[in-house]
């Protein structure tokens, strides 16, 4: 009886020890995450066609926790730490990162903004990107060739500080410095990233910017840099690049349930004394897409994209790339979707391969950034998938 009484007596003066801290109670930590597996096929991988599962089709697949704590009446004290997953093996996104999609700590204000530091992504992806083909068509599919232009969620700045400020009449800018962490030249291996972001009833517009500085890695983009992009046939010849640039305009207008979108980037490989091109190389994407919400459970949408490289280092016949993306979705509830998605892309003209100048082939094709490592052996890829979404 002594000990149940002592129990009581305990639970007793834990209540109260809680309710005498009204602060902590309004402290939040908020498990979330997206679970997403499709069957896929695609037409032509390296000359065959492959039937296979993949994940992160629709969202990414993946897990992160968020919490804040109350510092005063405006101010709360913020941190997100997200890690992506194949939901088919089980196995990391990016192996030996606990949390490869980002990691950050800092300070959110209601009045003056925010202020975070670590792992994070660019504001040129956050304020601009996100009005592109991937938010309204999936980055598997939707995404132009490679995602040369950064518009999928696969850049990401490691040791980087970004401020964003609070929204005034629909206007937010965003600036982010990721350091290089080079002993006597802060320049190498940094990436400096700028974006504004209009918000005003039914027109959005994101414009971006985005700066990514090589050290004197050579043979490549130094994979310690503060960030790295995305690799593929593409670009596979420029992956050496003093300094790779992207700047985007891409605007949204909703009508009822229809919703419009059109974009454009410009991206630029910059060579150095370690590059094994020596023209700077640029590629132009134009984009087009819709989105038409049928009825409460059906959305379809779909999107044109047309990119073409200059004609440099040797090439005159600039690769070109066509892509249509195709996307139906049917909510099953507001966590769970079914969804099919399709494209085709075609490629022509050439680019450099993997050895730069002097390595002159023929462009081919890749849809989205679902093939960036399983490219046609020709100029035609067409792919399909029909998939779930569950989010958590």
């Amino acid at each position: 009886m002594k000990s149940e009484h002592f129990f009581r007596g305990g639970s007793l003066l834990m209540c109260a020890a809680a309710m005498s801290q009204p602060a902590m109670a309004q402290n939040s930590l908020t498990l979330y995450g997206n679970v997403d597996e499709a069957i896929t096929y695609a037409s032509n991988q390296g000359g065959h066609s492959n039937v296979y599962m993949r994940n992160g089709n629709l969202y990414a697949s993946k897990f992160g926790f968020k919490g804040s704590e109350p510092l005063s009446s405006t101010l709360n004290a913020i941190f997100d730490l997200q890690e992506g997953f194949d939901p088919g093996t089980g196995a990391q996104q990016s192996a030996g990162l606990a949390f490869n999609r980002y990691a950050f700590v800092g300070l959110q204000d209601s009045r003056w903004g925010t202020l975070t530091m670590g792992r994070q992504y660019t504001p040129y992806y956050l304020l601009a990107g996100t009005l592109g083909p991937v938010t309204y068509l999936t980055g598997a599919t939707g995404a132009h060739p490679g995602d040369i232009d950064g518009f999928d969620t696969d850049i990401r700045s490691n040791s980087s500080v970004t401020y964003t400020s609070s929204g005034i009449d629909g206007l937010r800018g965003s600036v982010q410095y990721g350091f290089g962490g080079v002993a006597g030249s802060m320049k190498s291996g940094s990436l400096f990233s700028a974006a504004l972001r209009y918000d005003g009833g039914p027109l959005s517009v994101g414009l971006g910017y985005l700066r990514m500085s090589n050290t004197q890695y050579s043979g490549g983009f130094d994979p310690d840099a503060s960030a790295t992009f995305p690799h593929s046939t593409i670009n596979t010849g420029y992956l050496s690049a003093n300094t790779v640039q992207q700047s985007a305009a891409l605007a949204t207008y909703t009508f009822g349930n229809l919703l419009f979108g059109v974009n454009y980037s410009n991206v630029v490989y910059r060579p150095g004394g370690h590059s094994l091109f020596a023209d700077t190389a640029v590629f132009n994407t134009y984009g087009a897409l819709a989105s038409y919400r049928v009825s409460t459970p059906i959305e379809v949408s779909g999107g044109y994209g047309y990119t073409r490289a200059s004609t440099a280092n040797g090439i005159h016949d600039a690769a070109r790339y066509q892509q249509i993306s195709l996307r139906e979705m049917y909510h099953l509830s507001k966590r769970t979707t079914l969804y099919t998605i399709q494209a085709y892309q075609h490629a022509s003209g050439q680019t450099l391969g993997a050895n730069g100048a002097g390595d002159i082939v023929d462009a081919v094709a890749m849809v989205g950034d679902s093939q960036n490592t399983s490219a046609s052996s020709t100029g035609n890829q067409f792919v399909a998938m029909f998939g779930i979404a569950i989010a958590f």
